[in-house]
């Protein structure tokens, strides 16, 4: 699975972009940010990451503008000039472009999606460089098409879906992991990696989960390998968890 790469986002950033990244629970969304923002140069980038967003608006702002170094400020109607000006300030200062990620944007209120549209047109033709990427289940892309967040989903510049791993790559990931926990040799037959890719549909959390199974189901029967039936316990096990 490629990971989505905010480095690349973030250098469009006189337009502005405001991205949205959808996905499906367990798809590794988690290890793409972690992934992305160690990527980034800190000379350059500043990343701004909003890991819950049950936070409300007020809790939103201030979290960009603490982030950035500034006090927020007490009344909420002051939050959001200050978090677009605190934004604008980081380039023009500091040299630096703010990247800001809001992880489990499908919890995102209105009011919040509202507060980011509102970021985003800030100074609109200052050309003061930010990316926005929202990232979400499946049903932020159904969200932002609603009427009223028709402004901000106009906005949206670029759309990702993370779909899950290939055939190939999840048989590569499950030999990696193997690897990297000291056995290079084959532990995993082809016809259990196969078994475990259809159950799990390429999505690393469920490849993880059925995997461990599998292995304890083998060591269970006192076999040196993962073969087909031991997968085969395993995607029973998960399926009754």
């Amino acid at each position: 699975m490629r990971a989505i790469s905010y480095r690349d986002l973030a250098r469009q950033h006189r337009a502005k972009l405001l991205q949205s990244v959808a996905c499906a629970v367990g798809a590794g969304k988690t290890v793409a940010v972690r992934a992305s923002a160690a990527s980034l140069d800190p000379s350059r980038h500043v990343f701004i990451y909003l890991a819950n967003p049950t936070v409300g608006v007020r809790g939103m702002l201030t979290h960009i503008v603490a982030t950035l170094g500034h006090t927020p400020a007490f009344h909420r109607s002051a939050l959001t000039p200050q978090a677009a000006e605190a934004l604008a300030t980081e380039h023009a200062e500091r040299g630096r472009n703010p990247v800001l990620v809001v992880d489990e944007a499908h919890l995102l209120d209105n009011h919040q999606l509202e507060a980011i549209r509102l970021l985003t047109n800030h100074d609109m033709d200052s050309g003061s460089p930010f990316a926005v990427v929202l990232i979400g289940q499946p049903g932020l892309r159904q969200r932002l098409r609603l009427g009223v967040l028709a402004a901000l989903d106009q906005r949206i510049a670029v759309r990702y879906h993370i779909a899950g791993m290939n055939g190939a790559d999840t048989a590569d990931y499950i030999r990696h992991h193997c690897k990297i926990s000291g056995r290079a040799d084959t532990l995993f037959s082809e016809d259990a990696i196969g078994l475990i890719h259809n159950a799990s549909r390429g999505h690393p959390r469920a490849v993880n989960n059925l995997a461990l199974h599998a292995l304890t189901a083998a060591f269970a029967a006192d076999h040196s390998i993962v073969d087909e039936k031991a997968a085969r316990i395993a995607i029973t096990e998960t399926a009754t968890d």
